[in-house]
């Protein structure tokens, strides 16, 4: 059997009656980014399968700690001894000027929420995309915000959090995760 892996990927279409492109996050567990096609047209229906990727990544490794999937069986997502959880968050900021606003999706491993924020609120986009009367924040886009950041383990599909575990294991000199950045029609992964 193929080893699994948590994958991360930012989806977009433009579903009928929008006038721009829109996108979310989907994360899944299996062997690769093709086998999860299935799920992520489940994922978001609305889009009647004009789905497209327009980033992704194998997540192996975050802030110093190894990404695996383990069998469920019962077990919380953390390593043996610790207390941390992977967090997704989505940072939202502006500049001065330009008439949008920008993104910034992180991963990050920490206790609980409260510290997730903290570290995010550490990032070079959080300090320089915002100025006075719009200050960067974050984003409540896809259920992420201050008061209410989601473990990855809180946002996984259903069938998922029945199976697997996501554990997170101290690690030095881990490999940077590869970032598959562009457009990626489905049926060309």
């Amino acid at each position: 059997m193929e080893p699994l892996y948590l994958h991360m990927a930012i989806v977009g279409c433009t579903p009928p009656g929008r006038f721009t492109e829109q996108h979310d996050v989907f994360f899944g567990i299996g062997p690769n980014m093709p086998a999860l096609i299935p799920e992520l047209l489940q994922f978001w229906p609305e889009a009647e399968g004009r789905l497209h990727i327009d980033a992704w990544r194998r997540v192996t490794c975050v802030d110093g700690h190894h990404i695996t999937v383990g069998p469920a069986h019962g077990i919380t997502e953390m390593a043996t001894g610790s207390t941390l959880k992977l967090f997704f968050l989505n940072l939202g900021g502006y500049r001065p000027g330009e008439f949008e606003e920008y993104h910034y999706k992180m991963l990050v491993a920490a206790t609980d929420q409260g510290k997730a924020i903290r570290q995010a609120k550490e990032t070079a986009f959080y300090k320089h995309s915002g100025f006075k009367g719009a200050e960067s924040h974050v984003d409540d886009k896809y259920g992420v915000d201050v008061d209410d950041v989601h473990a990855i383990r809180d946002i996984l599909d259903k069938r998922y959090k029945e199976q697997y575990r996501i554990v997170l294991t101290e690690k030095e000199n881990l490999p940077v995760d590869e970032l598959h950045i562009g457009y990626f029609k489905l049926d060309k992964l």
